[in-house]
């Protein structure tokens, strides 16, 4: 038998009718503008020296595992300041009349030389990353200490003269903590492009 209603076969006609409806449909429709900004796409991150940062998580192991040497009472002694051999001595000077603000400090109060030291040279490195060069490091007069000897002090002026990045180092004024601090200079950062 045959089928009575055949239904259309698919063609250029329904093609035509389908864009007729279309343009009926959007007849009248204005285009969106386009934006007058222009959108970036966001910045990359810098990258992280991530060796470097492991090389000096290593060292700071090392040095508070390390055996504890004589040296580090004696490196320095007790004198009042430290200037590395080449400078200028009118750098220290103007260090001791304060002609450098004071950038940034740390206290070491109840500490033992341990978290004493690994403190010193994570402050020294975040120092150095962020381009803070005159410090302050109070490391107290050892009041608490056994014997009223101060402890800290003599091992702070033996770890900041075996810096290459510390350039000089002084008691602070009377008016500042005096022997209980110190101010260092620190060697400038150099930026790479």
């Amino acid at each position: 038998m045959k089928n009575i209603n055949p239904e259309p076969a698919p063609g250029p006609e329904s093609d035509l009718d389908d864009v007729a409806a279309f343009r009926s449909a959007v007849d009248g429709a204005m285009p969106l503008r386009k934006p007058d900004r222009i959108s970036f796409a966001p910045l990359k991150p810098s990258p992280r020296p991530r060796q470097r940062e492991l090389d000096e998580a290593a060292v700071i192991i090392e040095s508070l595992h390390a055996p504890f040497e004589t040296d580090d009472w004696l490196d320095i002694g007790d004198a009042d300041s430290f200037l590395r051999p080449g400078l200028p001595r009118n750098v220290l000077r103007d260090l001791r009349r304060g002609r450098w603000s004071i950038q940034s400090h740390i206290d070491l109060h109840g500490m033992n030389r341990h978290e004493a030291h690994e403190a010193v040279a994570l402050f020294l490195a975040l120092a150095q990353r962020s381009e803070k060069r005159c410090l302050r490091i109070v490391h107290g007069r050892g009041h608490g200490s056994p014997d009223r000897q101060g402890v800290l002090r003599q091992l702070v002026k033996g770890w900041l003269s075996r810096r290459k990045d510390v350039l000089a180092f002084c008691h602070a004024p009377p008016r500042d903590g005096g022997d209980g601090v110190l101010w260092v200079l620190t060697r400038a950062s150099i930026t790479r492009p």
